[in-house]
């Protein structure tokens, strides 16, 4: 599962050693926050698939990770089984047009974006949302 890191300028996927093996990725997937124009909850990530991976990994209803490509752009994927996801759609990002991640804390992220941070220090996006509650 990718651990969701928000500060006051960006969004930071954290991928374990595992996601960036599958993703074919080096390192985490850092978004500035500026970039986020909307992001969505759906049960059902496969729906939001679009191109195909290169570079990543795909087993049909199983998997999804890595760079997908297709003529919107690139999107950003990790994708697991039937699990709750969240689409973020990025506007000016120079290197993703969309992330969809199978996350249980999506309803977190959401309320974490509300939030000003106020500060520099990266907080795990489920910590965020409950402080605030």
């Amino acid at each position: 599962m990718v651990t969701l890191l928000l500060d006051a300028t960006q969004l930071e996927v954290v991928l374990s050693g595992a996601e960036r093996a599958l993703a074919r990725r080096h390192g985490s997937v850092t978004v500035d926050r500026a970039h986020i124009s909307k992001v969505q909850l759906t049960d059902d990530a496969w729906n939001w698939l679009r191109g195909v991976p290169n570079p990543g990994t795909h087993v049909r209803g199983t998997i999804a990770m890595g760079t997908w490509r297709s003529s919107g752009g690139a999107d950003f994927v990790i994708v697991r089984r039937r699990r709750p996801a969240v689409v973020i759609d990025l506007d000016g990002d120079p290197e993703f047009a969309r992330l969809v991640l199978s996350t249980r804390h999506g309803r977190a992220l959401v309320q974490a974006l509300r939030l000003d941070p106020g500060d520099e220090v990266p907080h795990e996006v489920s910590a965020l949302a409950a402080s605030s509650a």
